[in-house]
């Protein structure tokens, strides 16, 4: 049976394993950008606080997955929870480098100029910093949201389901179909992501001033 043949006929595991592994992609990555703003946030104006941060949560995104995921069983056992905390813990580091590389990466003339003119720390913040330092936020969101499918992936070995659990199926049985079809629903996935969010950058650029 050849694996389009095997994507025919088990249409519905596979639609419904799709989905659990989207919904596990929406939660950590809501999840994940609302802890990156708060650790953005708090860094911004602290440039030694920024850079520690940055370090150490580059140091943790170097541990393998699995490892952390093994920590967290006794604390939150096995299934999504586990494989969603572990998810926005790796996405930090990369989505709070980018906002900060991105605000601090904004022409020190523009923010005086727009002091100058009056306008309150929040207003530079939110009316002339964070336009400009979006395509960087973006392409953060990016980075991270395909780091998120490949280690959804990896969470089945925890229950967590998704298409990993299909894949390690495969695996078991040495089952090429089950492997390739889940392979492949996976990739379509971080294409899909990659696609929306180079669209997305490429559309707030058009949009700045030059």
């Amino acid at each position: 049976m050849s694996v389009f043949a095997y994507m025919a006929s088990h249409a519905d595991q596979l639609i419904e394993a799709t989905l659990e592994h989207l919904a596990l992609l929406g939660a950590t990555m809501g999840i994940s950008c609302v802890f990156a703003a708060f650790f953005t946030l708090a860094c911004l104006r602290r440039e030694r606080l920024a850079n520690a941060v940055v370090e150490l949560l580059g140091a943790v995104y170097s541990i393998p997955s699995i490892a952390l995921f093994a920590l967290l069983i006794p604390l939150t056992g096995l299934g999504s929870t586990s494989a969603v905390l572990v998810m926005v813990v790796y996405n930090q580091f990369m989505l709070v480098r980018n906002a900060l590389e991105g605000l601090r990466g904004v022409d020190a003339d523009l923010i005086e100029a727009a002091r100058g003119m009056g306008f309150s720390e929040r207003q530079v913040l939110l009316d002339v910093r964070l336009p400009l330092a979006l395509p960087a936020i973006i392409a953060g969101v990016r980075l991270a949201s395909i780091s998120t499918v490949g280690i959804a992936t990896i969470a089945a070995t925890i229950n967590a389901g998704g298409l990993g659990a299909i894949l390690l199926s495969g695996l078991r049985s040495m089952n090429m179909d089950k492997i390739l079809a889940a392979t492949l629903c996976s990739a379509a996935i971080a294409l899909a992501c990659d696609a929306l969010c180079r669209a997305l950058e490429g559309r707030v650029r058009t949009r700045m001033p030059r």
